[in-house]
């Protein structure tokens, strides 16, 4: 690591963290889930992808309302019950065969990821059903079912009622639109921060693993609960030295880079020691 890089590395720990990463977005459109013309509308549809993407990116910031959710085995939760932690949002639909059932494989596979690297319990994950005449507790049991996911922590299957829906969407920055065969909607997984505002909009039935995990990572570690230097230099290490290795598509804790920042500030703190050192001597010949 070069001086530089070390002189950034200790201002970013001082400061905030990583700065957003930028996505493109994708619609959920026909029975072929074709993608849609240039223009970003799909034929004999309202939705208009460039208009979709906007309002989605207009809510980071914005906080999320409380409502009323159905897990699929009945239990009755409030959305304000998972504030304290990260939490990560994905909006399906069960009737939709191909795209929504790839899109959760795929974040299950993220999210593992994610666990491994910043512990079991760093966050949790809601799949919401958003077609809410059928998306009902029994449906989105069976589809937690079809995906293999009836029994991993800290991720619920959940429905709520059409007016809990449109306060959520909207909260959320998601259009939907009944297309011939389904919906057409951004792909759309939103990560909302442990007060409850929605931190990053990450798209795609596929995207590539730090967009979603940086986030959490930055969450997780960029603001401890106990608000002590000790507490918060710690979080500000594994921030920084939590580092993503494509090679293996995992998160690894790089000790490396802990040991260079060390050497690094030893080395600022040497150089500065004797510069005011001398500026000193300067000063005192000076007046003598």
């Amino acid at each position: 690591m070069h001086f530089k890089s070390l002189i950034f590395l200790f201002l970013g720990l001082i400061g905030a963290g990583f700065a957003a990463s930028p996505a493109l977005a994708a619609s959920h459109d026909s029975p072929g889930h074709a993608a849609p013309p240039a223009a970003g509308t799909t034929p004999d549809s309202k939705f208009n992808q460039q208009a979709a993407l906007a309002v989605s990116q207009g809510a980071i910031g914005k906080s999320v309302g409380d409502v009323t959710l159905t897990a699929a085995d009945g239990r009755r939760l409030r959305l304000s019950e998972f504030r304290g932690k990260p939490l990560v949002i994905s909006l399906i639909y069960t009737s939709c065969y191909h795209i929504c059932p790839t899109t959760t494989q795929h974040l299950a596979k993220v999210v593992r990821t994610a666990r491994a690297a910043l512990g079991p319990d760093s966050f949790n994950v809601l799949t919401i059903g958003f077609d809410t005449p059928n998306d009902t507790p029994a449906a989105m049991r069976r589809f937690a079912q079809d995906q293999g996911m009836t029994d991993v922590p800290r991720w619920d299957f959940v429905s709520t009622d059409a007016a809990a829906m449109a306060g959520l969407t909207r909260d959320l920055g998601f259009i939907s639109y009944p297309a011939p065969h389904g919906f057409d909607h951004l792909i759309q997984a939103t990560v909302v921060d442990a007060q409850g505002k929605i931190y990053r909009q990450v798209y795609g039935m596929t995207f590539d693993t730090p967009l979603l995990v940086e986030p959490l990572k930055e969450l997780a570690f960029g603001a401890p609960v106990t608000p002590s230097l000790l507490s918060s230099l710690s979080s500000r290490i594994r921030l920084f030295c939590t580092v993503y290795d494509p090679a293996t598509d995992r998160y690894r804790f790089d000790y490396s880079i802990f040991i260079e920042f060390v050497i690094g500030i030893s080395f600022i703190g040497t150089v500065s020691f004797f510069l005011i050192r001398e500026w000193r001597r300067n000063r005192r010949r000076a007046r003598g």
